[in-house]
């Protein structure tokens, strides 16, 4: 992985081996295969949504397409991290009332978000009727994202172990706080335990140093090591930043409004680490089985 840090490289491969917006049109189709990511967390207050809107911003920044799916049904809030005010979200896409197009709105640098609003039903919950109606809508938007982002609610409900089995990848984000770290470790145990989850990338947010990010790192290796068979790849840290709240009372995401920062560069490198990870050829790695698995529609 490039861009990592000389010291972290060396730890982590030790550790292996032990406001409303009209929506424009569809970015142009992709080249490459789509790379699903699921943003998720063990608990609330870790700053999952912060780091799923920042990553999505420098990754748009950097010329990729990008498709934020809201799926914190119960607290939907990508789109006030974006200073957006959705006219409407999925609740009205499974009434029928609109079509997948119409509810998806514009962030900044072409984003692309699908809101979930407060109230959404339970995906698990969804009839046959409104799981082809959603997966017609989906299969439209085959191969026109670069990055396809779900931000799950936080915690271990069977919203947040819907979405996390069927992405291509797992982005855990925790913070060197202890319950944080042993919340993280608890989700990907679940995951790994009962749906056979194997591969686990972290970010550790929220830090003073470097070493306190490979210090949370090398606790969870070395747990899971002893007790779980997986493995987990560390992509970098977010460095603590008054400026965050800041930015969060502006309603603009902190890479927008302090592209200079120290903040902001952790995000691109976290973005660079995350563009130069091949995409997987195993069939979890492509979009259309994400979507079917997801609906539990297919083969």
């Amino acid at each position: 992985m490039t861009n990592i840090p000389h010291t972290a490289a060396d730890q982590a491969q030790t550790l292996r081996n032990l406001n409303s917006h009209s929506p424009g049109p569809l970015p142009q189709k992709a080249e490459q295969p789509t790379s699903v990511y699921s943003i998720t967390s063990g608990k609330g207050g870790v700053g999952k949504t912060a780091v799923a809107a920042n990553l999505a911003y420098v990754l748009a920044s950097m010329g990729k397409r990008v498709l934020i799916l809201d799926a914190d049904l119960g607290l939907a809030n990508i789109d006030v991290v974006f200073g957006i005010s959705p006219t409407f979200n999925l609740n009205h896409f499974f009434a029928g009332e609109q079509d997948l197009q119409e509810i998806m709105v514009d962030g900044p640098m072409g984003i692309k978000i699908l809101p979930a609003g407060s109230g959404v039903q339970n995906f698990t919950n969804l009839d046959s009727h409104q799981k082809m109606r959603l997966l017609d809508g989906l299969d439209a938007m085959q191969n026109h994202f670069d990055f396809v982002l779900i931000d799950t609610e936080a915690g271990i409900s069977e919203n947040v172990t819907y979405f996390n089995t069927a992405a291509q990848e797992i982005l855990v984000i925790t913070t060197p706080e202890p319950t944080a770290i042993t919340d993280a470790y608890a989700l990907m145990k679940l995951l790994s335990t009962q749906y056979h989850e194997k591969h686990f990338n972290l970010v550790v947010n929220q830090i003073q140093s470097e070493d306190d990010a490979l210090d949370v790192y090398r606790k969870l290796t070395m747990v899971a090591n002893r007790y779980l068979d997986i493995s987990i790849d560390y992509l970098g840290s977010i460095p603590d930043d008054r400026q965050m709240i800041e930015s969060i009372r502006k309603q603009k995401v902190i890479s927008e409004l302090y592209p200079g920062s120290k903040i902001t560069q952790a995000f691109r490198q976290l973005a660079g680490r995350i563009c130069s990870e091949p995409t997987q050829a195993s069939p979890k790695g492509n979009l259309q089985f994400f979507w079917k698995k997801l609906l539990h529609i297919g083969g």
